[in-house]
């Protein structure tokens, strides 16, 4: 059997309770240099977490989470050091974790993402290229990038069901995928008849509502740590 694979969402939470949604903060924090030091908190409370898992459960084990990167944060120098040693003292197996980087990211970076994700697959982590087919002038960079997963946009998966094009984009790029020795993934799977539609193009995965929706996963909060969103 496959293991189950879970993918880390951060929000933030307002003093009223309320969640933003990512779409809302994380272009500020781009903007003024601060992806570098949420990735870091990501990466640090999800490997807790995973080990909390772990110990009150062994099945938990082989369970793979997903952790998003930005550019800005692999391209800095030491990062995979400081992973390395994330992953050594919470005791987490390499293989738990696969980490996403966003094709835009990984075209702009291309001599740092190749190093980053090299060196941390050696180590036993996968990689899945996320948002692929968004920008589409990367298709030849795509053989430089050693990625085990390959999710294509959920803007062309959306319209899989009505839309030719979108059909044929999600194929051609499935193919491709597959060409490259790389497992498939549709995003934004929200009905049973785009899953069939993947299905029926190949597609290795889905992700999205038709197969379940996001819930909050509580996570304990260090001492000093000022942000409690998820």
């Amino acid at each position: 059997d496959l293991p189950l694979h879970f993918e880390l969402l951060l929000r933030l939470r307002e003093e009223n309770g309320s969640l933003v949604p990512p779409g809302v903060f994380i272009p500020a924090a781009e903007r003024f240099g601060l992806m570098p030091l949420i990735d870091r908190w990501v990466i640090r409370h999800g490997l807790r977490q995973i080990a909390m898992n772990n110990a009150k459960d062994a099945a938990c084990r082989e369970n793979v989470f997903a952790i998003n990167l930005s550019g800005a944060t692999f391209r800095e120098k030491g990062f995979a050091d400081e992973v390395k040693a994330l992953f050594d003292s919470y005791d987490v197996e390499y293989r738990q974790v696969c980490f996403e980087i966003t094709e835009t990211h990984a075209v702009t970076n291309l001599t740092q993402a190749v190093e980053f994700i090299t060196r941390m697959r050696k180590l036993g982590c996968s990689f899945a290229l996320d948002d692929f087919g968004s920008g589409m002038s990367s298709f030849g960079y795509l053989k430089h990038l050693p990625v085990d997963y390959l999710k294509i946009d959920g803007n062309l998966v959306k319209g899989i069901c009505d839309n030719e094009v979108d059909k044929a984009m999600v194929g051609m790029i499935n193919h491709l995928g597959h060409a490259m020795r790389t497992s498939t993934v549709g995003e934004y799977a929200e009905t049973r008849e785009i899953v069939e539609a993947l299905r029926q193009c190949g597609v290795d995965f889905a992700q999205g509502y038709a197969l379940g929706y996001p819930e909050p996963w509580s996570t304990p909060v260090e001492k000093g740590d000022k942000d409690k969103g998820r």
